[in-house]
């Protein structure tokens, strides 16, 4: 039962990474293709905002409020939906995660249809939808509580790797999982940005096919859960 425990935690901890990774590929769509804004995250916008009300470099407003707003709106219906649910993965989870992939799949197959452009509603809506998703992917990854690996900010994983390594006198413990997560998001950007040569829906559909994966991955190692008792 230890074993099947530890191997799901290790599971666990792949398919955040992985929501790592696909969380690179949607931010790099969303300030490339979406012009400057990050639909995941939330550091980044806020930055811009500020920089935007003091008028510097005719950054956007629009867009960023709306990523902002989408997001958190998405993380309270998240929370709202995990409430009472057990720490770790639940059924729960697998239905926000695959909620999650599809809609990014839904949202890219549309913009195959009219591709969206910043300053337009249909580029806001998208903005939104996205933002929403990843905000609603960032509650159900908290709540599965992997150490360092959020899934859609790697900053504090960043002071981690570096304040707790061996370097600066820590035990060096979480190391692999810290670095992995910035070396996939750094990874996800460049993707995403390569995939947006393609076209928008490119990485959309990337980002939204593996996490639909993720989820299936996480229903099944649930399924294998021991039944108490035995």
């Amino acid at each position: 039962m230890r074993r099947l425990r530890e191997d799901q935690a290790r599971m666990h901890l792949v398919m955040m990474l992985a929501l790592t990774f696909t969380t690179g590929i949607v931010d790099a769509v969303g300030y490339l293709g979406l012009d400057r804004v990050f639909t995941a995250n939330m550091t980044g916008n806020v930055v811009i905002l500020g920089m935007a009300l003091a008028q510097a470099d005719d950054l956007p407003i629009l867009g960023p409020t709306i990523a902002l707003l989408a997001f958190m709106l998405g993380a309270a219906v998240g929370g709202r939906a995990l409430r009472g649910a057990r720490t770790g993965w639940s059924g729960r989870s697998t239905s926000l995660f695959a909620l999650v992939g599809v809609a990014l799949l839904l949202t890219g197959a549309a913009s195959l249809l009219q591709v969206p452009v910043h300053g337009t509603v249909w580029g806001a809506v998208v903005t939104g939808l996205i933002g929403l998703v990843m905000g609603l992917q960032a509650a159900t990854a908290r709540r599965l509580a992997v150490a360092d690996v959020t899934t859609v900010v790697v900053t504090s994983t960043i002071v981690g790797l570096a304040s707790e390594s061996r370097l600066a006198g820590g035990d060096g413990k979480n190391f692999p999982r810290r670095l992995l997560a910035v070396l996939l998001i750094l990874l996800g950007a460049c993707a995403g940005a390569l995939l947006l040569r393609l076209h928008i829906a490119a990485g959309l559909g990337v980002a939204g096919l593996l996490t639909v994966l993720v989820a299936l991955l996480g229903h099944a190692a649930r399924e294998r859960r021991p039944v108490p008792g035995r």
